[in-house]
């Protein structure tokens, strides 16, 4: 219990790093909240133009929820559990911005593709069919959230697919507005081509 407390309390800190502001200011872009949604994530960077800055912070925010359970995992996998979720409530809720973050997608899949690594190809895969289609990053994202919750009880064990499902019903809820836009066809779409 006592490594499940402080592997949550470490994945927390580790999730709430806000790397699409850190790296948005690097870059001479400004406060990242200020521009497009408003959101800390890669989708929201990528609303600056900078397609690499965009990626940079994809992979940044996929390698905290990894980084967290993998790292907890060491020490059994209820850590590894309670460490996954809290760097995603970490990237979504973090205590320096005022516990307004990102979405948690790229968070969630880090943390998934070690706890549930087949939910999370399934997942990943809808995502990226569905975002390529439809060019709506949160339509793949609430697509991917859902089947991770749909699959992860026939995929893996009781208490990581209670986890998984937590963990995709925190992005449907981060996902509130993106869902209102989309009903009322004024959803912003992404664009996945090079340059």
């Amino acid at each position: 219990m006592t490594a499940a407390i402080l592997a949550a309390v470490g994945g927390y800190l580790a999730g709430s790093v806000p790397f699409g502001l850190l790296l948005s200011r690097a870059a001479g872009y400004g406060d990242i909240p200020t521009i497009g949604s408003g959101n800390i994530g890669a989708t929201n960077v990528l609303r600056t133009g900078n397609k690499g800055l965009a990626a940079l912070t994809l992979a940044l925010d996929f390698v905290k929820g990894y980084a967290a359970a993998a790292i907890a995992r060491h020490w059994g996998e209820p850590a590894a559990l309670a460490a996954g979720l809290g760097a995603v409530a970490g990237h979504m809720f973090p205590l320096w911005l005022g516990f307004r973050g990102g979405k948690g997608v790229a968070t969630a899949a880090g943390t998934i593709v070690v706890i549930a690594w087949p939910v999370a190809l399934i997942a990943s895969g809808l995502w990226l069919a569905v975002a390529s289609v439809t060019r709506y990053a949160s339509l793949a994202a609430l697509i991917a959230a859902v089947a991770a919750a749909a699959t992860a009880p026939f995929l893996t064990d009781a208490a990581a697919a209670g986890v998984v499902t937590v963990i995709a019903l925190l992005v449907i809820l981060r996902h509130q507005a993106n869902i209102r836009r989309l009903i009322a066809g004024r959803e912003h779409r992404i664009s996945l081509r090079k340059g």
